[in-house]
């Protein structure tokens, strides 16, 4: 078995780069990455076993039950962060301690059910949201307070199209490592 650096690990496909000209394709693309993420993610995970689900995909890392949760937490935060882009004029949004909400009760011990099926309502609202919106919503900001950094909505449906396909290549990669067999 290869052995892979801590950064590949981290970031098995590669960093979210950000150029700024998108096309209707790579838009298109993106909006339906967010569509099937919850279904790719449920037959990933559902197969595995409670120790399956508490192996950490990297050394040092959140186990695989902590990914899904986070994945929830991220992406709930994400559609906030459009709603207020498009009702609010560049508002401020609230950045949240990711490590921290990992380390709670709910996502080190909650049944995974739970967070495939929110992601699946919430992606449902999202794309649906995300259709509708026009060359100037795509535009948007908000305020990242780290760094007071703008990010069109735009940006963010990359993103989050890149966050979840992250995500799901740390769990693929835990399970081609340990070659579970798994559908």
């Amino acid at each position: 078995m290869e052995e892979r650096s801590l950064e590949e690990l981290k970031y098995p496909i590669g960093h979210f780069v950000y150029t700024g000209k998108v096309n209707d394709i790579t838009l298109s693309d993106w909006i339906s990455e967010l569509e099937a993420l919850p279904t790719r993610l449920e037959d990933l995970v559902v197969p595995l076993n409670d120790q399956q689900l508490n192996t950490r995909y990297r050394p040092g890392g959140w186990t695989i039950r902590q990914v899904v949760h986070h994945m929830a937490d991220s992406h709930h935060h994400s559609y906030t962060r459009f709603k207020w882009a498009l009702t609010e004029d560049k508002p401020i949004i609230k950045a949240y301690e990711e490590k921290e909400w990992s380390n709670l009760f709910d996502a080190k011990t909650a049944p995974i059910v739970l967070s495939i099926n929110y992601l699946k309502a919430l992606h449902a609202k999202l794309v649906y949201l995300l259709k509708g919106l026009s060359k100037e919503d795509l535009e948007r900001v908000y305020i990242h307070p780290d760094g007071n950094v703008a990010v069109s909505l735009m940006e963010n449906i990359g993103k989050y199209a890149w966050h979840g396909n992250h995500h799901l290549a740390h769990i693929e990669g835990i399970i081609d490592r340990k070659g579970w067999n798994c559908p």
